[in-house]
Parts: C-alpha cells; structure tokens; sequence
C-alpha cells in the first residue's frame, strides 16, 4: 500500500462521527513506511515543520500524562485529594465523591475550568484506547469522570425533545391533506430530575444539614429552567431573566455568600410561582396574557373597565392572529 491508495486508507480513519475523538490505524505489515514518500507527493506534512496527519499514541500518551497532571493540581489546590478517593471504597467512596464536588462547585470559574480539564483528560483517554498503555490511567481518569458526571448532572441540559416532537409532527402532517394544528407543547419538568420550588422549607433545612454549594447548584438550574419557559411563553418577562443573571453574577464575584444566594433564589422563585399564576388571576390563558402584556407595558394607569376592554381585544387579537395569520399557506 502506497503514494494515493495509503492516503485514501488513513484519511478514512480520520472521518468525524459523534461520540468519535480519533482513528485508529493499525500497521501490521510496515506500511508507513511510505508514508513520507506519499505526503512528499500528496500532502506538506513532510515539509519541514509541516503536521503530520498520524501520530504515534507515544505521543497521545504523554499528552495525556500532561492533562492529567494540570487536572489532579487544579483539584490539590482547592482540597481534592484524588488518591483518598481513588483508594476508598463503598459509601466512604460516595461521600469523598460529593465532598469534591461541593468544592469544586464553589465559582463558576472553578466549576468550568474543572469541567474544561476533565474533558480534555477524557478525550485523550479515550484516544488512547484500546492500547494496554491506557490501564496505567484507569483508576486515576474513573473518579474525574464520575465527579464531572455529577457536577453536570446538577444543572440539566435544556429539554428540547418537546420542540423535536412538534418539528416531526409538522413535517408529517406537511405533506399531508389534513391541516397543521397547533397543539401546547408538553411540559419539560420531570419531577425526578428538578427540586421542588413550592417547598422551600424542606430545602431549607436540607440547606442547613447538606451541601449547600451542591443544593444551590441544584435549586439555581431548576430556577433557571422554568424561567426560560416562562419567557419563552411570554416576552415581555425578560425583566425577570436579567435579575437571576445579575444575582448569579454577584455570586460569582463573591458579593453572596452560599447562605444570601439561597435566600435570593428562594424569593426569587417564589416570584415566578407567582407570575405563573398571574394569568389564573387575569382569566387569561397564557397566550392570552403574552398579548396582553404586549398592549400595556409600559405599566399605564387604567381604570377596571378599561382593563377588561383590554383583556377583551387580546382575546380578540390572538382568535385573529390564530385563524388569519398563525396558519401554513
């Protein structure tokens, strides 16, 4: 194998895929042998200081010593020791675990360049894979990727299965004769994965026996994910999405404390409870209240019977936008 055909075989190694973070070539006859003679003719990665597009896993190996290195110095620093928890076992293991990520969750910027370093270890790691080379990093990289997880785990990626569903659905009845309907997206909340934000008092007493860094993580992606939904339903709430990332900033900065961002979260929360049941009050339904809000704000002093004129022609606008203008061609 040599000059087109060797670069055609290793550039198939090279093709993306989700999930994949390199090929693996393996030369049982000797093949690279040529492979200065075929980037002489095909490539620059003979030239002088040109990129070679094979490296040796020699290479990859001591890449993943270096990354290793920063991440266990960054944990040192801030009073993870790796080998403590590497050399427990059972629920000592669980509770080492938890301690590091109460400790590593203390700033955003800690959290993210511990999550920034753990991801370049992983993906090293996995890049050395399947060589024997990678079982000297095993028990070192297992515990990184199991405190990542966590740390992840506390702030829940956004929910978009629903809107997926909706765009399916759309294509589907698209090329049907039947007209599209447009039906109330499902709920994004699962009441496994978020805390619930009706009961403070038994957050707060677990804020007062737990960790409070790990629960204020957790209390602060549960906030986060219903604010968005809120201002998803009605735009005109991006007041509300300014004041918990100003919150959250000022946490950041050290101007909270763990203790005064619960607090603040705690209020806050119980704001969006209430502006979730403003429309209950209204008698509007949400859309209903988006409009609504669309014709009064700025805040205008009305009289009661003007309100409900008001409330009267968003109902009537939103059944003309609905049948007129909200409709496929």
């Amino acid at each position: 194998m040599r000059n087109h055909t060797l670069m055609q075989t290793i550039a198939r190694a090279n093709r993306i895929y989700p999930g994949k973070v390199s090929g693996l070539i393996v030369d049982y006859a000797g093949v690279f042998r040529n492979l200065e003679r075929a980037l002489a003719i095909y490539g620059t990665g003979g030239a002088a200081g040109g990129n070679k597009p094979v490296e040796d896993k020699a290479a990859l190996v001591a890449a993943l010593r270096q990354a290793l290195a920063e991440t266990r110095g960054v944990c040192q620093e801030h009073g993870v020791n790796l080998a403590a928890i590497q050399a427990a076992e059972g629920f000592a293991r669980v509770s080492l675990l938890d301690d590091a990520v109460e400790t590593l969750i203390a700033s955003e910027e800690i959290k993210l360049r511990y999550l920034d370093l753990t991801s370049t270890v992983l993906r090293l790691y996995k890049a050395v894979l399947p060589d024997p080379a990678a079982r000297e990093f095993a028990a070192e990289v297992s515990p990184l990727q199991v405190i990542a997880d966590k740390i992840r785990a506390l702030t829940r990626p956004a929910d978009i299965s629903p809107v997926m569903q909706q765009v399916e659905g759309l294509l589907d009845q698209s090329i049907a004769t039947e007209g599209y309907v447009i039906r109330e997206p499902s709920s994004p909340f699962d009441a496994d994965h978020w805390l619930d934000l009706s009961n403070f008092e038994k957050l707060a007493e677990k804020f007062k026996t737990g960790r409070r860094r790990t629960l204020n993580e957790k209390l602060k992606g549960t906030v986060a994910q219903k604010l968005m939904v809120l201002v998803r339903q009605n735009r005109t709430r991006m007041d509300y999405l300014e004041q918990f990332q100003a919150m959250i900033d000022a946490y950041n900065a050290g101007s909270l404390n763990a203790e005064e961002l619960f607090q603040q979260l705690e209020a806050f929360a119980q704001s969006l409870n209430e502006e979730e049941q403003r429309g209950v009050g209204e008698q509007l339904s949400e859309e209903e209240l988006a409009l609504f809000d669309l014709l009064t704000k700025p805040q205008i002093a009305m009289s009661e019977a003007d309100r409900e004129k008001v409330k009267a022609t968003a109902r009537e606008l939103l059944a003309t936008l609905k049948t007129g203008k909200l409709v496929l061609d």
